[in-house]
């Protein structure tokens, strides 16, 4: 193996869709050490349970960290069940409301069988971080609080806003940074994800292993999903959202409701597809293969067909209805034979039974299978592929 081409090349992977790395140099020989002794890297990503349910912006950082395992290395997927009850303060003008410890371990055991919809169960250790925090003694705490100062953590967009218009800010936010970087130190993680909102925080985490002698980790960003309408940040509050635990149906017709702009955004930081190719494709196509994969990752297989086969007949459905077809007012009820031969739309019965016993007719999606079919009520006649009728009740 050329291991500078293994290292490039797995840096690139790495890179795709990323924000920031802090920094790339570090990230490059980090990955050639693991490569060169054998040993994979400890990349860390953080999840306190405040809801139950995860979305499709939380699989930016998912996908991130499945790119890791397949590129030979171990997920430490933290649980921050001890974390979550203070809340985090990111890109919060206001204080989040504290949750219980039984609201907090309820919406934590929907999040693994979530994440391992994603994640290889294999290469992920799922570590809650009570098991640190819980037994923590308060003169090691004292150790932790010693290494930020009040200044630095002023420095914090969220913080400073809040002081600006006077906002309250308590004493346990400003814990909150800290002891999310003291997860990493536990941890000795080598690299560490998250959302642009959290790089305040990934930032404290390198501080902290450097303070208490380790190496510091190499922060990844990634980008805040757009969420449905195009403007915000995908959130279930706004209702803009893509559940990966919502039906199939939904998934499905939810991707292909976005525009094309959206698209190749969801296809850059979810997928590793060529961009440059897909932007040769219809956008009609492009979007049913990201919903197709989306149901793939969430479902399987299976249901990706099937869903990619009852959205097209939807559609194919609503597309035929808004087209200006021949109109045939029915006065009464008329048999199928006669119907096809009044309106030239075959040259004799047996042209009209050939086309029956071919399959080739079709009244309201639903196949024709008997010359003695009677038309009795208005619908759309499909006559072989190109020739309709649309039946009409006489006025």
């Amino acid at each position: 193996m050329n291991l500078r081409k293994e290292v490039v090349r797995q840096l690139r992977l790495i890179e795709r869709g990323s924000q920031e790395i802090i920094s790339k140099d570090e990230l490059f020989k980090k990955i050639e050490f693991s490569l060169r002794k054998n040993k994979p890297l400890k990349v860390k990503a953080g999840f306190d349970p405040t809801t139950k349910d995860i979305h499709l912006g939380h699989t930016v950082l998912l996908k991130k960290l499945r790119t890791f395992q397949d590129l030979g290395h171990i997920v430490y997927f933290i649980i921050g069940d001890f974390t979550a009850r203070i809340g985090d303060p990111s890109g919060r003008s206001e204080l989040r409301p504290s949750l219980t410890e039984e609201e907090v371990l309820a919406n934590a055991s929907t999040y693994t069988r979530q994440a391992f919809k994603i994640l290889d169960r294999k290469k992920t250790k799922v570590i809650f971080n009570s098991k640190w925090f819980k037994n923590l003694k308060i003169e090691d705490f004292f150790t932790i609080l010693k290494s930020y100062t009040v200044a630095r953590l002023l420095e914090r967009d969220d913080f400073s806003l809040r002081m600006k218009e006077n906002r309250p800010i308590t004493v346990l936010e400003f814990l909150y940074p800290l002891m999310q970087g003291y997860d990493s130190v536990k941890i000795e993680a080598d690299v560490e994800l998250g959302g642009t909102d959290q790089k305040f925080n990934l930032i404290v985490g390198r501080h902290l292993q450097e303070f208490f002698g380790q190496p510091p980790q190499v922060i990844i960003t990634l980008p805040l999903l757009v969420g449905l309408d195009g403007k915000n940040k995908m959130s279930k509050s706004l209702g803009n959202f893509i559940g990966i635990d919502e039906p199939p149906s939904e998934i499905f017709g939810k991707t292909m409701s976005i525009s094309d702009e959206l698209m190749y955004h969801y296809f850059e930081v979810l997928t590793d597809f060529d961009l440059d190719k897909l932007k040769k494709t219809h956008p009609k196509e492009a979007k049913e293969l990201l919903a197709f994969n989306l149901i793939c990752w969430f479902y399987d297989e299976e249901t990706a067909i099937r869903e990619k086969e009852r959205f097209n007949e939807i559609f194919s459905k609503k597309k035929l209805d808004k087209q200006d077809f021949p109109v045939y007012p029915l006065k009464e009820e008329k048999n199928i034979l006669d119907l096809l031969l009044e309106k030239k739309l075959v040259s004799s019965r047996n042209e009209a039974r050939r086309l029956i016993k071919q399959k080739a007719l079709e009244f309201e999606g639903e196949k024709i299978l008997d010359d003695k079919f009677i038309i009795n009520k208005p619908g759309l006649l499909k006559v072989g592929k190109k020739k309709f009728l649309r039946i009409v009740k006489n006025s």
